[in-house]
């Protein structure tokens, strides 16, 4: 078995990794183990936009008044 050293790991971090293993009954290192695992084990099998579109669907959105298609393009002003 392969061993990796992390770097620069904050307090703030390590402490929540010590509580989530502490509470599963695990080593650090098993625990870190585990949640590598679970991260680098996620497969989808729908494509970005539906997962963007699953994960917004309950956020509401806004209505927009649309002009119609058939108003005619607005001159920009860009005169040279």
């Amino acid at each position: 078995m392969a061993s990796i050293t992390i770097r620069n790991l904050d307090e703030q971090l390590k402490a929540q990794l010590r509580m989530a293993a502490a509470r599963h009954g695990h080593s650090m290192e098993e625990e870190a183990r585990i949640i590598l695992r679970g991260a680098l084990n996620q497969t989808s099998t729908t494509g970005l936009g539906t997962r963007i579109r699953e994960r917004f669907a309950d956020a509401g959105g806004i209505e927009l008044d649309l002009p119609s298609r058939s108003d005619k393009p607005r001159d920009p002003g860009f005169d040279a």
